[in-house]
């Protein structure tokens, strides 16, 4: 590790315990009151479990699949194994985090607050990236200068503030209005968010506080202390125990009055079934990917769910994520020799055995069409070894002569 990534990483790698005056500051100031009155940030964004479960499924979705670097060639690909980057991208990007983790960690940081940064550590005089070391979205303030160009200034534990140029930061944006800061997804989405909050935690504040009770047991008596501790001990023994199914026995006048669900209570548990699609059309999740299933779906239509949550949900996350890599991570040199940086999501994919089946054998030829792919093209899809002879498209089968009709 060279003495500047050692900078880096002590000043924006471990959080101190003390907090200053600054850190309560952009702590408040961070935050943003939902009309609901809950306060939205990242962090009591992520309380919200539908909130939670669209972020995981999201870097899961990124973080899962392999990422490599590619070098195009005549007539197809290789994977570039030798390229330095192929190992600090894919395997070990820094010295705490695995490739799964460090995609993880990036994913939560655009998904919540817009924006990703990334100290890149170059070395050498080719200048390779040698180290990927993410950095806190709070801690960074992005400044446009009048040449167009992008400052970084990331903030250490200490207050202190320390300038990067973007050939340091790697920044990963997500869907942004001037076109160089992500937009505050978290702020966006904060009359959603704060409305699940707030119901979540009114419902949590009614049930502790003992406001919703089985029912109500009236007398026409007093009652002193040793008769009421006498019914407890009847009521815990008939409705919590064994006989909780069993007919009472009162006497003295005594009447039992059950409580059933109110309509209200019903309104609340649909409007927090609604909220949990609102969160997902935020995120861009299909409700059924955080648990909130279709009732009306069957096994088929579930399948090609999954299948559509690849294509729109996580295919923009691929696009987004290797265009910003092979702009940010790869040299110009590097891209006009042909590298790429590629995402191969098709594990996810196997749940479609069958259609997959059958794509490729028309793309190989089957059924007289003309082969538009090698067989090694298509074990490359599939994360199998190339074979001899197959980077040859096979050739069309013709159709069998009509016999000759007699005369």
């Amino acid at each position: 590790m060279s003495r500047l990534a050692r900078i880096v990483q002590a000043a924006f790698g471990a959080k101190s315990s003390a907090v200053t005056s600054l850190d309560l500051f952009r702590e408040i100031m961070g935050s943003r009151a939902s009309r609901s009155g809950a306060t939205v940030n990242w962090q009591t964004a992520l309380e919200v479990t539908t909130v939670l479960a669209c972020v995981r499924v999201l870097a899961n979705g990124v973080a899962q699949v392999p990422f490599k670097v590619y070098r195009t060639k005549a007539g197809g690909r290789d994977v570039a194994t030798g390229h330095p980057l192929y190992q600090t991208l894919g395997q070990r990007p820094n010295p705490w985090q695995t490739s799964f983790e460090f995609r993880e960690t990036l994913v939560f940081h655009i998904a919540l607050t817009g924006n990703a940064y990334v100290f890149v550590n170059r070395v050498g005089a080719e200048r390779r990236v040698h180290e990927l070391l993410p950095i806190e979205p709070g801690r960074v303030t992005v400044e446009r200068r009048p040449d167009q160009s992008l400052t970084y200034k990331v903030r250490a534990d200490s207050g202190q503030t320390q300038d990067f140029g973007a050939d340091a930061i790697w920044h990963l944006r997500g869907p942004s209005w001037n076109s160089w800061l992500g937009q505050d997804a978290t702020r966006l989405a904060r009359e959603a968010i704060g409305l699940a909050s707030s119901l979540e935690t009114g419902q949590a504040d009614f049930q502790k506080n003992g406001a919703k009770t089985s029912g109500l047991f009236s007398v026409d008596a007093a009652l002193s202390p040793e008769k009421y501790a006498q019914l407890r001990k009847y009521f815990d023994d008939q409705l919590a125990k064994a006989g909780a199914y069993s007919p009472l026995i009162l006497d003295q006048g005594a009447e039992y009055t059950p409580f059933t669900m109110s309509g209200v209570d019903q309104q609340l548990l649909e409007t927090r079934k609604h909220q949990i699609e609102e969160i997902c059309r935020a995120f861009g999740v299909m409700p059924i990917m955080v648990g909130h299933a279709d009732k009306t779906a069957t096994y088929a239509s579930a399948e090609q769910m999954f299948l559509a949550h690849v294509v729109h949900t996580l295919d923009p996350w691929y696009a987004r994520l290797e265009q910003s890599a092979d702009a940010n991570l790869l040299s110009p040199a590097d891209r006009a020799a042909g590298y790429y940086t590629k995402f191969t999501p098709n594990g996810l994919m196997r749940g479609a055995a069958k259609d997959r089946s059958e794509f490729y054998a028309k793309a190989l030829g089957s059924g007289g069409s003309a082969a538009w792919m090698t067989p090694n093209e298509v074990r490359g899809l599939e994360e199998m070894d190339r074979i001899d002879g197959g980077d040859t498209l096979a050739q069309p089968m013709q159709a069998p002569p009509a016999p000759a009709q007699q005369e």
